[in-house]
This record gives structure tokens, sequence and C-alpha cells, in this order.
């Protein structure tokens, strides 16, 4: 795993464009209209830029896979992220979705801890490479990394098969949030 140059970001953008096309969660917030495809990689541009910023970007060595980490005690409110949330909603979320991603954003905040925490935002393999273990690996260096800096790991899945996934990794659910889906919340120790 090797930490992501900001000229990687197309690339990155790409993988998990592809990666959450049919997720329940991305879909929620993404307007929904014939631009959907072109929203989500809105979303995943916004994404970059504010882990980027505020948090860590990882591409898996052979760039097939990748990871969107952020440190939500080190996000800080500038003229840049102002902007970047009045692109989001414009040409990703849409007028009409804002008071339900606002409503969504909010109970996330407020079933997440309030401690220092390596936020795993997103994490995403090229659909032609998945299944054949580089996310899994690229997920071990992302542990080893939050052990390092001593930051306990924080995520949110709608995606039931990825469960067992996560919780191999030893990860555990520690709630589970009803919206249009159901949005499961885990959490891995530093132990």
């Amino acid at each position: 795993m090797k930490k992501a140059e900001y000229n990687d970001k197309d690339l990155i953008v790409d993988i998990l464009t592809k990666s959450f096309e049919t997720n329940q969660s991305v879909n929620y917030i993404v307007k929904q209209d014939s631009k959907r495809l072109s929203r989500i990689k809105s979303l995943m541009d916004y994404s970059f830029e504010v882990c980027y910023s505020f948090g860590d970007v990882f591409l898996s060595d052979d760039n097939k896979a990748c990871a969107l980490v952020l440190y939500p005690d080190k996000k800080r409110t500038t003229i840049k992220s102002v902007l970047l949330d009045a692109k989001l909603i414009l040409s990703c979320v849409g007028l009409e979705n804002i008071k339900k991603t606002l409503a969504r954003e909010a109970l996330i905040k407020k079933i997440q801890p309030k401690e220092q925490m390596y936020y795993l935002w997103f994490i995403g393999v090229d659909p032609a490479n998945q299944n054949t273990g580089i996310g899994s690996e690229l997920l071990k260096e992302l542990i080893e990394d939050s052990k390092s800096i001593e930051r306990p790991i924080f995520l949110e899945t709608s995606t039931l098969k990825n469960l067992p996934w996560y919780k191999k990794f030893g990860f555990n659910v520690y709630h589970e949030a009803e919206l249009s889906y159901k949005l499961f919340f885990l959490n891995r120790s530093l132990t």
C-alpha cells in the first residue's frame, strides 16, 4: 500500500465509482436520474478531496484498489471545504435530496463515538479485480496503519455480504440504523 499522490485522483475516483455504482448507501444520497453515474463520480471526487485534505488516500501497490481515510477531528471549515460542499449539492445530491442527506449525516455523527478515529470512508477494488484478495491485503495494511497512529477504525456499510468479510478482520457491528435500507456501523479496536 502506498499513499496516493494528487495526480492519482482520476484513477481513485474511477475505482470507487465502479465499486460503489450499485451501493445502497451511495444511491440513497445520489440524485437518481439519467446522470446518476456521473453523480456518483462527483461524490467520489468530493470524498477524495476531503480525505486528501483531512485524512489519507491510499492505493494498493498494483493500483487496483484504494481507500479513503478521514480523521474527523482534523476536518476544518475552510473556503475550499465550503465550495466542495456546494459543488457536491449541485453535482451529486440535488436540491431535493439535501434534507435527507443532512439527516443521514447527522444520524451518523450522533452514533459515531466522539473520539479520535481512523474513519474508513471508502475502500474499493476495481470490479474486474474483485474476489482476488487485493481488498483483503489492502484492509490488512490499513489495520496496521491505524495501529501505527493509534486510532481505532470506524466505518459504515450497507452491503450485507461485506459483514462477514469485515468480521474476519476483527470488526464488530456496534449499531444498526434503518433508513430505506439497513446501515451497519462497525469498528475495530487497536488490539
